[in-house]
């Protein structure tokens, strides 16, 4: 095996998964984590681990259904639930796609004018970094292969993590605090104490970019059943990762009195930092800071026009019935894909001129909400051993899990997190 095979191999296991990483830790993670760390300390990480476990289980379960039927989640959830699902998909990625396009470019000026503060309005700046990062990520996506942008975040998400832990293992912490707040589950008694809580654990490893896993199995040609293993191990290696950066993030803040808001927090954190470590410590931590935004607004930029693309051939199919359906791959080059992802790098910079803490409540609420809807299609889906075969049906402990997440997110987390957003 050459050099350049291993690689392949290398990036063939776990790519897709960096790729989920890279996409699915954000903005709205980086201000989460240091927000529950300042606020409640480091006693809520469990919270970290659970909210990571809950995902993988997902997303696993996303992928065993596709790799069973051949049909993603989305197509599969309108050949077996009826069309009305198709209906309110759209409606729920078109406010998303809003939401979370204007908070990561958003995110990404702000970043960018705290490593290069050429301009003398920071409000000016934010607008005008993040429009030039918007319009980057749109020429990377539309010339870029899938090989090239795969290459790219995993660079970033390399970046990312490794100067997040990096700085969490030379801050100092308390690590017997950090010890028990991983093994006793506990919400101090603090106002908000449990909405944070509650987003800190949503906000691990992504939402509605967990869909996007099957979209990125296709390109790696995932499309036999053969390959469940290969895709929990990259699975794992993947919210492994982003349950260590979120971990990272909340003992950094652990402590800390920080000002700002959404962005802006994560700015004055990297200002501690530097007062605490020195004026390097603080141009590297905000390096690792802005990898971590751009490459979400990367990915979320390469991603999400396959879930537009995938909802307009079931809009065009006629007669969906599971034993009519053809199995369909996304175009990246495409029309309807180019289309939506103009759209998605355009549209929402009309959402710099809002607040960021209220685009990214908005986000976190609407976020949140995806998370029941999805358990409960996979608790149907991946339920009939008639749809996917005794072998990739859903065990006890898959579905007691997917029960929970339901009742967790669906019944307890969305009133607190609306809570949230009125306060």
């Amino acid at each position: 095996m050459t050099d350049e095979t291993k690689k392949r191999s290398i990036i063939f296991l776990i790519g897709p998964g960096l790729m989920l990483a890279a996409t699915g830790v954000g903005a709205g993670d980086l201000a989460g984590g240091a927000f529950a760390g300042m606020k409640l300390g480091t006693a809520v990480l469990w919270a970290v681990v659970v909210g990571a476990f809950f995902k993988f289980v997902i997303t696993e379960g996303l992928a065993r259904w596709q790799l069973a039927t051949g049909t993603t989640l989305l197509e599969g959830s309108v050949l077996y639930l009826g069309r009305v699902v198709q209906w309110v998909f759209l409606i729920y990625l078109l406010v998303w796609s809003f939401g979370v396009g204007s908070a990561l470019i958003s995110a990404c000026g702000v970043a960018a004018h705290a490593l290069f503060p050429v301009f003398d309005n920071p409000v000016m700046a934010k607008v005008s970094f993040g429009i030039i990062h918007s319009l980057v990520g749109l020429g990377l996506v539309w010339v870029g292969s899938f090989r090239f942008l795969e290459r790219t975040m995993t660079i970033l998400v390399g970046i990312m993590i490794a100067v997040v832990l990096v700085t969490g293992v030379l801050i100092g912490a308390d690590w017997s605090a950090v010890t028990s707040g991983l093994l006793i589950p506990r919400v101090p008694a603090t106002e908000g104490g449990v909405a944070w809580t509650l987003a800190l654990m949503g906000g691990v490893g992504g939402t509605l970019t967990v869909l996007c896993y099957g979209y990125w199995m296709q390109e790696e040609n995932r499309t036999d059943p053969g390959f469940l293993k290969t895709c929990r191990i990259d699975l794992g290696f993947s919210y492994f990762l982003m349950a260590l950066f979120g971990i990272a993030m909340v003992v950094i803040a652990d402590g800390m009195v920080l000002s700002g808001k959404g962005a802006t927090l994560i700015i004055d954190l990297a200002d501690r930092l530097g007062d605490k470590m020195g004026s390097t410590a603080r141009l590297i931590f905000l390096a690792g800071t802005w990898a971590a935004v751009f490459s979400s607004l990367l990915g979320v930029w390469q991603a999400v026009p396959y879930l537009f693309a995938d909802f307009w051939h079931l809009f065009r199919s006629k007669g969906l019935k599971p034993g009519n359906f053809k199995p369909f791959k996304v175009d990246t080059k495409g029309k309807t894909y180019r289309i939506y992802l103009v759209l998605l790098a355009l549209i929402p910079l009309l959402g710099l001129r809002y607040d960021f803490q209220l685009v990214q409540k908005l986000n976190a609420v609407f976020g949140a909400l995806v998370m029941p809807m999805v358990a409960l299609a996979l608790l149907i889906l991946n339920g009939k051993a008639s749809w996917v075969g005794n072998d990739h049906k859903n065990r006890w402990w898959t579905t007691a899990t997917l029960i929970g997440i339901v009742i967790f997110f669906g019944w307890v987390g969305g009133p607190k997190l609306i809570s949230l957003m009125k306060g």
